[in-house]
């Protein structure tokens, strides 16, 4: 999901799985995923790119956690946990290679922390239809976000980045494949789901934009 954005000095949030450096695996190469940045213009673009998605993924973690909290118990929530199993790998990712390549997380991850769980928990007061109109909207608004991100990478040196490009392309399949199973579980029969979608996908452009930059 989204957008649908750990390094230095971070607040205490509680379920933020930050101590990765011990983790990582070593290699044969210098890198793992993100080349090392030729000038300092790229360096700034990078550590934009990934700044936003870390937010973006741990946003997601946090929209499930709210919807687990509401419907952990019900016939939807194994559905829910296992589209959340597969946020948690993306956002573990990240934390990796923010850790690896020293970029700083966005400073509002503790806004992002309290405003996804509320906006998982809330949807998912809806019924399960709400729940899963939050995941169409939400994936929907990341998907777009890492087709974006995948042309400008291609358009820049695509073998520079074919790693990097491999990464983000698979996620962006775990999105789509979230965004199609929230349509299948009657995410469009919620009444307003179109008013809701689209505030939704509002407030993601609005998170992608300031946590590139904040």
């Amino acid at each position: 999901m989204w957008l649908n954005c750990r390094l230095l000095s971070l607040p205490k949030i509680a379920g933020y799985p930050w101590k990765v450096a011990g983790s990582l695996q070593t290699s044969s190469r210098a890198y793992s995923v993100i080349p090392p940045p030729r000038d300092r213009e790229e360096e700034e673009m990078m550590h934009r790119m990934l700044r936003v998605d870390h937010a973006g993924e741990y946003g997601a973690n946090r929209i499930y956690a709210g919807q687990m909290a509401v419907l952990g118990r019900s016939r939807t929530g194994p559905l829910i946990q296992q589209m959340w199993d597969q946020e948690k790998k993306h956002l573990a990712k990240f934390n990796e290679i923010l850790a690896e390549n020293r970029v700083r997380p966005t400073a509002l991850l503790p806004l992002w922390n309290l405003a996804g769980f509320a906006l998982g928990a809330s949807t998912a007061l809806l019924g399960k239809e709400g729940a899963m109109a939050c995941t169409v909207a939400v994936e929907e608004s990341i998907s777009e976000h890492y087709n974006s991100q995948i042309r400008a990478l291609m358009e820049s040196d695509p073998e520079r980045y074919t790693e990097l490009l491999q990464m983000i392309k698979e996620f962006r399949d775990d999105e789509m494949d979230h965004h199609d199973t929230g349509l299948e579980h009657d995410a469009e029969s919620l009444p307003g789901y179109w008013l809701l979608k689209n505030a939704i996908q509002l407030g993601c452009k609005a998170a992608i934009y300031v946590s590139q930059r904040v």
